[in-house]
């Protein structure tokens, strides 16, 4: 694979637009079938309450959002949603869990009954659960999981603007843990969230620095959500979307490029151009995790109009890594960091959340 520098990618994102679309085109038709598109459906198992404080998210506990927070999902409700998704067109799953991190004991062990079941359901199956050492990516991947999930959301830099609760290393060290063993990585990022297009470059940048270059790469748009910190933020252009889509196919040519958050502001014309500059993925149905999504009817539409076939899960396109035996001797008392800086919009919303709360009582 061409090695590309942030100047070379910076250029790239900023080819004049039609000439970038044909050339990610090109690259799109020499590595896939562009008129394949993989439906995927995203079950939140574990919604609300997280403890970060990403200032995107509406899961976070100590911001104040119409979330309803629930615990676990029973594992045979889980089962049941991801069999109606197959029915529905879907031939993957993507299982989402507010948590920090993984945690040894009951929930990760009906996690893990999850992944088994969905498995064998012959559908390709994705967790976005935390930070997880590299002992439990190994026990996802044995339970039957194909990809792991974990967003570097944007770049190192303009992160300590977003989150303070955690640190991009951690971010690093757990698709380390992934790519050490039988999964498949997935990661990429958020665009509008006030980054400038230098940090946009820079998280690809990050991407194509891991040992190996991620399989799957989510590109989201912001959707502001009332009583998160960046609930102000305007919507990003609907251009900007397609040409990080294009960017991110070029320096990437065999990585599944998802057009993932921030469907449901763009028309069929738009969401066309981003299947013309490699996108070969979206997520379906009236939700991604707690924010509006085009229904499963709306998308069947598109597919019709644009000639689109949802692909079909098989053992070729779900074949994992061979699964190895984790290095580390016991990495359960592993210490994710904790960085002392201050966001003053988060730390702003915490406080609007805490008054509404006392005046709500």
């Amino acid at each position: 694979m061409k090695t590309y520098s942030k100047k070379d990618i910076l250029d790239l994102y900023n080819t004049p637009l039609m000439a970038l679309i044909f050339e990610a085109a090109t690259v799109h038709r020499l590595h896939h079938d562009p008129s394949k598109i993989q439906v995927s459906t995203l079950i939140s198992i574990k919604t609300g309450g997280c403890p970060e404080d990403c200032g995107y998210c509406p899961q976070a506990a100590r911001y104040h959002t119409a979330i309803e927070k629930n615990e676990l999902m029973p594992v045979s409700s889980v089962i049941n949603l991801a069999k109606k998704a197959k029915q529905n067109g879907s031939s993957r799953v993507c299982m989402g869990a507010a948590w920090r991190n993984v945690k040894e004991g009951e929930d990760f062990e009906k996690v893990l009954e999850m992944v088994r079941g969905i498995s064998h359901l012959n559908m390709e199956v994705c967790c976005t659960l935390g930070m997880i050492t590299e002992s439990q990516a190994l026990r996802l991947a044995e339970a039957g999981l194909h990809y792991y999930n974990h967003n570097l959301d944007t770049s190192e830099a303009y992160y300590k603007e977003i989150i303070s609760t955690r640190g991009y290393e951690d971010r690093l060290e757990t698709l380390k843990n992934v790519n050490k063993g039988a999964l498949k990585v997935c990661s990429g990022g958020i665009i509008g969230m006030g980054e400038r297009v230098e940090d946009r470059i820079e998280m690809l940048m990050s991407l194509l620095r891991l040992d190996r270059v991620p399989d799957s790469v989510p590109i989201n748009a912001l959707v502001p959500v009332e009583g998160t910190p960046l609930a102000t933020e305007n919507t990003v252009p609907v251009w900007d979307i397609i040409r990080m889509i294009a960017t991110t196919r070029i320096v990437m040519p065999k990585t599944t490029v998802r057009l993932s958050a921030g469907r449901t502001e763009m028309s069929t014309e738009a969401q066309a151009l981003c299947f013309m500059a490699g996108a070969s993925s979206i997520f379906t149905g009236e939700k991604l995790l707690t924010t509006p999504n085009p229904g499963e009817d709306k998308d069947a539409e598109m597919f019709s109009i644009l000639g689109l076939i949802p692909t079909e899960n098989t053992k070729e396109n779900s074949d994992k890594f061979k699964i190895r035996k984790p290095i580390l001797k016991n990495d359960t008392a592993v210490k994710w960091t904790r960085p002392g800086h201050t966001i003053e919009r988060n730390v702003k919303a915490t406080k609007q959340a805490k008054a509404l709360r006392k005046n709500q009582k």
